[in-house]
């Protein structure tokens, strides 16, 4: 099969990144994006036929970073049109569906409708200027009219859980096949407890961090116990608004145990796992969330908000939590560290599950059918 995937970015290491490097290792596939950055994603793209395309959009140089980004990525792949043979287009974070106005045969593996723009759009605008927000309400309204109409002629779409399709059909009006991304369970492993908790997020406002320092701060009063620390572990892009909450997140540490490290490798993370007591996560109704599924790889208890994806991959009290608060996330790591048996009883029990559900071949097993419909359709 001659794939073609699109992204407009691969600067990051991320769940999205780690998906689309699998396609592409496992199709052999070529991929165009806006943006890449070897040094700051997985080092597997290295090997990839990864083609750095685009133009500057009209006027995109006078808008905010993430409005002139967003019109950018959308201007290129709505007036890109494939000129080499291909059986199927392969785009996944948006707007890189755009690329169904001039081409056919695609097949949207769609990790969340932008969420700034929907579900997220509120609590984004709060943050910024006045001026600002003017620029991204409008902004808002062009994408929503583009994308009905382009959205409306792609073939098939995939997503990666039940959550993000209820989301696919509320903002689009049509369904998606759920396809779960899978992990390589045997590159994770257990090397015990050195009493921290890991935060394996990245540095971006709906990760919700805070949470976590307010849960850790509150564990902290509670255990008396200082040998524990936090460990906050996350990519942290060049957009300008993540710089500002990396600083309110210090401030918010300060006086805390906590050990902010910013875009460390997939091996440094890794090994962060491997000695973490658990592995917290607040993220914002999370589309999927691969981290729940590494820390269980990684034999280590997770505990999550109660939240989109990792309600349908967390087996309460079984593999890890699900909380509703900080203070419950907080009573949860007290529960772990003084009850060590649990701990390991739970990372056990995480990893049999992963191991058994989520594999990246069950992963293709759905896929492949899907990739061969939108090439006929």
């Amino acid at each position: 099969m001659k794939l073609i995937v699109l992204q407009p970015y691969l600067n990051l290491r991320g769940g999205v990144e780690r998906v689309i490097l699998k396609i592409a290792q496992h199709y052999r596939a070529k991929i165009y994006t806006l943006e890449y950055d070897p040094k700051t994603t997985f080092d597997g793209f290295g090997d990839i036929d990864v083609n750095v395309i685009g133009k500057d959009a009209p006027l995109s140089n006078l808008l905010p970073y993430r409005a002139s980004q967003g019109m950018r990525y959308g201007y290129n792949f709505y007036n890109m049109k494939i000129k080499e043979d291909y059986d199927v287009l392969n785009p996944h974070i948006s707007p890189s569906e755009w690329i169904r106005h001039k081409n056919a045969r695609v097949l949207w593996y769609c990790h969340t409708p932008p969420r700034e723009v929907y579900d997220l759009y509120e609590t984004r605008m709060q943050n910024r200027p006045y001026r600002e927000k003017l620029v991204y309400a409008a902004m808002a309204s062009v994408y929503k009219a583009i994308a009905g109409g382009t959205i409306r002629k792609i073939e098939r779409i995939a997503t990666n859980s039940k959550t993000t399709n209820e989301r696919i059909k509320k903002y689009y009006g049509r369904p998606a096949t759920v396809v779960n991304p899978g992990i390589d369970a045997k590159d994770f492993t257990n090397s015990g407890d050195s009493r921290y908790f890991l935060c394996p997020s990245r540095i971006v406002v709906n990760k919700r961090q805070e949470y976590m320092i307010t849960a850790f701060s509150q564990f902290s009063k509670a255990a008396k116990d200082g040998r524990y620390k936090l460990v906050i572990a996350g990519t942290l892009s060049n957009d300008p608004e993540h710089a500002k909450y990396l600083t309110r997140l210090r401030h918010a540490a300060k006086g805390l145990n906590v050990v902010f490290k910013t875009n460390v490798g997939d091996k440094q993370l890794k090994e962060l796992y491997s000695s973490a007591s658990a592995v917290l996560f607040a993220a914002i109704n999370e589309d999927y969330g691969l981290i729940p599924l590494e820390a269980m790889a990684s034999g280590k208890p997770i505990i999550s908000v109660n939240e989109g994806g990792p309600r349908e991959t967390v087996l309460q009290g079984k593999t890890g939590y699900l909380v509703n608060s900080p203070s419950e996330m907080a009573e949860r790591m007290l529960q772990l560290s003084k009850d060590r048996k649990l701990a390991e009883d739970m990372g056990a029990a995480g990893r049999r599950l992963v191991e058994l559900r989520y594999s990246w071949d069950a992963f293709f097993e759905k896929l492949g059918p899907l990739l061969k419909q939108a090439g006929k359709a």
